[in-house]
């Protein structure tokens, strides 16, 4: 018998690939962080001789969610400004209060609180847009998870940077510190068109080029954002995008709500990817991205939750639930946004914005063994007809029992030392930012 760290045998496993796949009393066996094995339970257990051995009679294992879009360290501002507008909730409440607070303490540790909600909701990895991104990173990792982080780029001063060229002098330092880093995947990050210069967006896109990392950046959030684009600049912002050089399969189109029908056919032809963030757009009434014609036209699309002070909470199932049902009802389509479909945008499509979908993304041997438990036998989820309909539909982030990054705990439903030690320390964090804005 082959040793192995350990196996998981579960009542059900969906691997997101092949699409549609639910396997039936299988288990995974994991050595040195990575998936080796997926296979029946019985047959695993006459060939694998585990150092842990995880039972989960009542569970669906998944691959972990990757939140395609996060600012971390915003779980500190979690409430400010509710009923506002995006730009009267931006000018007059999270702008100032991060003037005030911004600093690297506030986003380690902004960033720690927020990778411990994201790990107890089966996120595995996090896609973040902040300032200061070597503190974004540590608390992210601090917290167990895997992250991509964005080197920010944005045309006004602030705690991080005071000019254009300092903002990408810092974003490509930390692109090269971190270029090779299997935890740490950065990005360059464009806050958004209407905040950034074309010079600016033009240096974006060359460092995106040079180091072949993602580009990370709000695009098509509000209806004034497009109509102020073309009063500025004679085009859409997409097509601003197109003609400085952004408009590539490294592009992560963050919201894309008012995308229309030329816009998504260019991002299809260039094999750009979109990042859907319904709870936020909802919260700041900033409409309903037309899902279903990303679908149909081919792009890439993944879930994110935005930060907690637009959400206000990091809940990628939750969201994906809500980003199901919103297609169906924008689309008039009961058929729109289908159940696997959804699953594979929470997980998969995510890293394949991130262009790390070789190692993330799906339970497939050889890939890190970044994966969740949720256990279906609650009141809620039975009887268990469709485990991955019930999964989306009916189950809720209270239902995820473990998650694993690299086969190492980072999660678990219940009382432990750990738990323990993280929520107090939560605490600390939560009490000391609580009244300084």
């Amino acid at each position: 018998m082959r040793k192995v760290d350990t196996l998981i045998e579960s009542r059900w496993i969906l691997p997101i690939v092949p699409k549609g796949t639910v396997l039936h009393h299988h288990a995974i066996a994991v050595e040195n962080g990575r998936i080796i094995d997926v296979l029946p339970a019985a047959e695993a257990q006459a060939r694998y001789e585990a150092i842990e051995r995880v039972e989960l009679p009542n569970s669906i294992v998944m691959p972990g969610f990757v939140n395609l879009h996060a600012h971390a360290a915003m779980n500190l501002v979690r409430g400010l400004g509710a009923d506002l507008p995006l730009m009267d909730w931006l000018t007059q409440k999270i702008w100032p209060a991060e003037g005030k607070l911004m600093s690297p303490d506030f986003v380690r540790e902004g960033s720690y609180l927020a990778g411990l909600e994201m790990a107890a909701g089966g996120i595995t990895t996090a896609s973040d847009h902040y300032f200061f991104p070597e503190d974004a990173a540590s608390g992210l990792r601090e917290a167990g998870l895997r992250c991509a982080v964005a080197g920010i780029v944005i045309g006004f001063p602030s705690a991080w940077a005071k000019s254009d060229e300092e903002y990408l002098e810092k974003a490509e330092a930390f692109i090269e510190a971190h270029r090779n880093d299997a935890w740490v995947r950065p990005t360059i990050g464009p806050h958004a068109p209407y905040t950034v210069s074309d010079h600016s967006l033009e240096k974006c896109a060359e460092i995106s080029d040079r180091f072949d990392v993602p580009i990370h950046m709000h695009v098509n959030e509000t209806a004034v954002e497009v109509s102020e684009s073309l009063r500025d600049h004679g085009m859409r912002p997409i097509e601003r995008l197109k003609r400085l050089g952004l408009l590539n399969s490294k592009l992560v189109a963050v919201h894309s709500v008012h995308a229309n029908a030329s816009d998504i056919a260019a991002m299809a032809e260039a094999g750009a990817s979109m990042c859907h963030c319904p709870c936020s757009n909802l919260k700041l009434a900033s409409g309903f991205a037309p899902i279903a014609e990303f679908f149909k036209a081919g792009v890439n699309v993944g879930i994110g939750t935005d930060g907690a002070a637009s959400n206000d909470k990091l809940d990628m199932l939750g969201e994906t639930r809500l980003a199901a049902m919103l297609a169906k009802a924008v689309a008039s389509d009961t058929t729109a946004a289908p159940v696997h479909d959804m699953l594979e945008a929470a997980t998969l499509g995510g890293a394949r914005a991130l262009h790390w979908d070789d190692e993330i993304g799906s339970i497939e041997a050889g890939k890190f063994a970044d994966v969740i438990a949720l256990d279906l036998s609650g009141v809620e989820c039975l009887p268990v007809q469709d485990p991955a309909a019930q999964l989306l539909y009916a189950a809720d982030r209270t239902c995820v029992t473990h998650t694993w990054t690299a086969g190492r705990l980072i999660y678990s439903r219940g009382d432990s030392p750990a738990i323990a030690s993280q929520c107090e320390k939560a605490l600390k964090i939560a009490r000391k930012w609580q009244n300084r804005i």
